[in-house]
């Protein structure tokens, strides 16, 4: 009997970012949110889903040639702000826009090393 897919139809499924630093994305992602990594060599690396290891990669970080930064907005949830903050700054991240409220709690934006620009919300 086959396992029912732990993908949803039309969700959300994989975010790739691409860095300047395979090493450095990982080190920061690491020590200001807790993520683990499956390596593919010196380009690539998955980002394991928090669920543990029987569950699918929900993205990845490869490197460029010619780097494109910036990729899409990715909001991540925070059950402290405030500490997320602090674990960004401490990383090397640097915050740009917020903390900010915003119907349904507050928000803030940082970049990591190689620029790429996400979000992270809590509720109020």
């Amino acid at each position: 009997m086959t396992q029912p897919s732990q993908h949803r139809h039309h969700a959300i499924d994989y975010v790739e970012l691409t860095v300047t630093d395979l090493e450095q994305a990982k080190r920061f992602y690491t020590e200001a949110f807790g993520w683990r990594f499956n390596d593919y060599g010196p380009e690539y690396a998955g980002v394991q889903s928090p669920q543990g290891d029987a569950a699918p990669e929900v993205g990845g970080f490869r490197t460029d040639q010619q780097v494109r930064t910036g990729g899409p907005l990715v909001l991540l949830y925070s059950t402290d702000l405030d500490r997320s903050v602090e674990a960004v700054n401490n990383a090397g991240g640097k915050v740009v826009s917020g903390p900010y409220e915003f119907p349904g709690g507050r928000r803030f934006h940082f970049t990591d090393p190689s620029g790429n620009e996400l979000g992270v919300w809590a509720e109020a």
